[in-house]
């Protein structure tokens, strides 16, 4: 039996299947526009997890905003790059970026933790916390549920996912000092055959000032 697939390979193989599976999603959308709103002019975001640029690259270069985006697949960053150029994209691991305290205006991550290992889920929440300025903004969706390492397909590819359940997001945002702003749940079909339906949630949170 074929093992999970990494992130990587997976997402490499979906390239823009991705984009059209997802591209009805409203409440992400309501949630980038809303960021956007709350920025400074001009404000640098980085986006991990940046998949084809689009929505949040695309929507945020658009209101005015400078947006790094990295992506552990190569090939999304090829068509990020592509579909987005007023953004920087490049490839990289997220478990592999290092940046000074107090860097980003804002960090968008949707859906891009899901193959990770709880505890480094764990990490990263910490880290965005200690990346953004005073008073910036993280803004951070996935599927919630109890489950840890289980294997599962998606899109057709096996993978193996963690997640945590919303309350138990909500209290690791919490933990790291942010103050979540806006939480919003939500019931997604993709638009991919075989797809049943997912529950999202989504987290607006701020760093003090």
């Amino acid at each position: 039996m074929t093992g999970p697939a990494s992130a990587a390979e997976v997402f490499d193989a979906l390239g823009k299947d991705y984009e059209h599976a997802f591209r009805n999603l409203a409440e992400q959308r309501a949630a980038i526009t809303a960021l956007a709103e709350r920025l400074p002019a001009g404000a640098a975001v980085l986006d991990v997890g940046s998949g084809t640029g689009r929505p949040v690259a695309d929507l945020l270069t658009a209101a005015g905003h400078a947006v790094t985006g990295y992506d552990v697949a190569p090939k999304m960053v090829e068509i990020a790059r592509a579909q987005v150029p007023a953004a920087r994209f490049e490839a990289g691991d997220m478990r592999e970026l290092s940046f000074e305290a107090g860097t980003w205006d804002a960090i968008t991550a949707f859906f891009s933790m899901l193959q990770l290992p709880r505890a480094d889920q764990d990490t990263m929440i910490g880290r965005f916390a200690g990346w953004l300025k005073p008073s910036g903004l993280l803004v951070f969706a996935t599927v919630p549920a109890d489950v840890d390492g289980v294997d599962i397909v998606f899109m057709g590819h096996p993978v193996r996912a963690s997640s945590f359940p919303a309350e138990v997001l909500a209290e690791k945002l919490r933990a790291t000092g942010l103050e979540i702003v806006r939480e919003d749940q939500a019931l997604f079909v993709p638009d991919h055959p075989g797809a049943g339906p997912e529950p999202h949630v989504y987290f607006t949170a701020r760093k003090p000032s």
